[in-house]
This record gives C-alpha cells, sequence and structure tokens, in this order.
C-alpha cells in the first residue's frame, strides 16, 4: 500500500503453515470432462460447478480481507460503506480481529487467511509485500473464486501459485497514503486513483468496486508497475523528505515545524495548483530558470555553512530544474553553462 499505504509486521504470516480451506467431496470415479476443478495442496479436485458462496442482495460478491493493518482496516470498512459484502476478515493479530469486526460487523474473523476462503468469492491480500507469497503459498482457489493483492510494486504473476481452474488473479491498488488514523484514510480514498491489473475476466468487477469506493480506475500497461510505484512513492515519502529539508531551513529562520509548513506549505499548495493549470514547465520558477548563477552560488554557501545536510538534495532538485529550463528553452546557452558549473564544485 502509497506506500504507499503501510501495513504493520502483524499481519506478516511468514512460517504459516498451509492449510486446506475446509473440507471437499471426494471426486467420482469417472469424472466428467466438463466438471470445474480447483486445487488443494498438490491435487486438483473435481466439482460440478464452482465452490458456492452467497452473493448479497443486489449479486455483489462476497469479499473477505487478508491482513487488518492500516491499508486491510481501511479498505474493510470503505468496502463495507459502498454496500458491497465484507464477510470475513483474516489477521494473526487478534486485537486488530477485535477491531476490524467492530467496524465492519458482518465480517467473521480468522487467525490463518486460508480460512475464509469457504467463505468468499473474492479475497483481498492486504499485506506486506515481503509477506504476500508467503500467504499465496497457504492458498489454493475454488473455481469462481478471484484473488487481488494491493501492492503498487509486485505484479499478478506473484499470485500464481494460488490459481485453480476457472479462478482469476489481479491487483488493486489505492494511491493513498493510508495511516493508522482508519477514517482518515477511508476518506482519502474518495477520488483517489486505483490501478488495476490482472485477468479480463476481473477487469471489470475490480473498476466497478473501485468506482463504489468513489474512486478513479485506471489499469496499468504489463511492466509498468515499478515505475508506477516509484512515481507514488516520490508523491507521498519524497514529499516529506522535501518537507523535512524546508522545515529544517525554516528552523535557521527561527520557524518551528507548524510555523514551516504554515508558510512554506501554501507556497507547495500554489506551485501544484500552477502545475495543473499550466503545466510543469510553464510552473517552474526560480534562480534556475532565470540563470541567476550568482544566487545559487549564495544558497550553497549558506546551506554549507547552516544544513549540510540539505545540500545533497539542494543540488539534486536545482539539476532537475536545470534540465526542465533546457527543455523550455528559458536560458542561453551562456546561463545553462554558469548554472551548471556552479552545481558542479565541490563542497
Amino acid at each position: 500500500m502509497l506506500n504507499p499505504g503501510p501495513t504493520d509486521a502483524a499481519d506478516d504470516p511468514a512460517g504459516a503453515r498451509p492449510a486446506p480451506p475446509g473440507a471437499t467431496p471426494e471426486p467420482a470415479p469417472e469424472q466428467d470432462a466438463d466438471l470445474d476443478r480447483h486445487r488443494h495442496d498438490d491435487e486438483i479436485h473435481a466439482h460440478p460447478e464452482p465452490h458456492p458462496h452467497d452473493r448479497g442482495a443486489q449479486g455483489l460478491p462476497s469479499l473477505g480481507i487478508v491482513g487488518a493493518g492500516a491499508v486491510g482496516m481501511a479498505l474493510g470498512l470503505a468496502i463495507d460503506r459502498a454496500g458491497w459484502p465484507v464477510v470475513a476478515v483474516a489477521s494473526r493479530d487478534a486485537n486488530r480481529r477485535e477491531r476490524f469486526h467492530a467496524l465492519v460487523p458482518g465480517a467473521r474473523t480468522f487467525a490463518e487467511p486460508a480460512a475464509i476462503l469457504d467463505e468468499v468469492e473474492l479475497v483481498v491480500l492486504a499485506v506486506p509485500d515481503d509477506a504476500i507469497a508467503a500467504v499465496v503459498e497457504s492458498l489454493r482457489l475454488y473455481a469462481g473464486q478471484s484473488l487481488v493483492h494491493t501492492s503498487g510494486l509486485l505484479g499478478v504473476e506473484i499470485l500464481e501459485p494460488a490459481r485453480a481452474a476457472g479462478s482469476q488473479i489481479g491487483a488493486f491498488h489505492p494511491l493513498v497514503s493510508f495511516t493508522s488514523d482508519v477514517e482518515r484514510s477511508v476518506v482519502a480514498i474518495k477520488g483517489a486513483t486505483i490501478a488495476l491489473e490482472g485477468d479480463d475476466r476481473l477487469m471489470g468487477l475490480l473498476a466497478d468496486l473501485a468506482e463504489a469506493l468513489g474512486a478513479v480506475p485506471v489499469r496499468l500497461p504489463p511492466g509498468s508497475k515499478p515505475a508506477y510505484h516509484a512515481a507514488a512513492i516520490m508523491a507521498s515519502g519524497g514529499l516529506v523528505a522535501l518537507l523535512d529539508a524546508i522545515v529544517r531551513l525554516g528552523a535557521v529562520a527561527g520557524l518551528d515545524e507548524r510555523g514551516s509548513l504554515a508558510v512554506y506549505g501554501r507556497l507547495v499548495e500554489q506551485t501544484l495548483a500552477n502545475a495543473r493549470a499550466l503545466g510543469l514547465n510553464a510552473a517552474l520558477t526560480g534562480p534556475v530558470t532565470r540563470g541567476d548563477a550568482g544566487t545559487i552560488q549564495a544558497h550553497l554557501e549558506a546551506l554549507e555553512r547552516l544544513a549540510p545536510d540539505v545540500v545533497e538534495l539542494y543540488l539534486a532538485a536545482a539539476s532537475r530544474e536545470l534540465r526542465i529550463a533546457e527543455e523550455r528553452r528559458s536560458l542561453s546557452p551562456e546561463q545553462v553553462q554558469l548554472v551548471r558549473a556552479v552545481l558542479a564544485k565541490p563542497a
């Protein structure tokens, strides 16, 4: 999850033992070739129909959430409020299970992920990226079931071990900075982008779910997930790192954190508004765009004395600004060389 969304190690099922989700009928000695089949451990079992699960009054699929950290808690509550049936949650943390149930009373609670397979049609994995593979190894889908994860980085192929004939896999990543404040995170989902990947037949359902949450579904092209996720991290954690440097410099000017965020935060908001309205090239302002090498030199000298830990970030940002200025041809070749020389000077 921005991360963007945090999940907690308490939902990491590493070391969990795979367990079958429930008893399955014994196959008949002679099986029809048209029977649907699903897997448990290394065996494939046949059923005349997909594993039955009750659908809600509106024909919506029953959902189960694996992981009751910040992402799972907020998603489960948001989906429930959107009118989709959230009927189960799995978490190894008993306190989180209880909290989830308090927020979504209709959800049955389980300690192990595999236990929810008899309850749901759509399983949502909201666990840390490093834990997804271990969870998947403990799951064997029934025909007709779907499994999605909420990772912003990983592709759908990590879910393949759980796939069975007639099942579907996908990814459902809300571009939201999830926090421990569940209500705040639920509100943040509305209007957010939700990146989708996976089987074609599943995309319509996931898009419907995203829209039910008040979000905007976007299907990512294959292979684009790492770049998409890196951009998301820069827009969330990267922005916080930039704000931290701004606050550091604000302290030199006598501002505390709240004061710096009030003063410079407004400038950040204005710049973002300009970028949206005018485009990035037109929104860029400052000494780099004017070729003011003397001002940049003065900044660097002050930073070396007063906030040396900010110098590297300032140089990186200024170098990127110079590249934009060159692309929009707002500087002469001589100005470009002067600015580049200042930025290249050793500390």
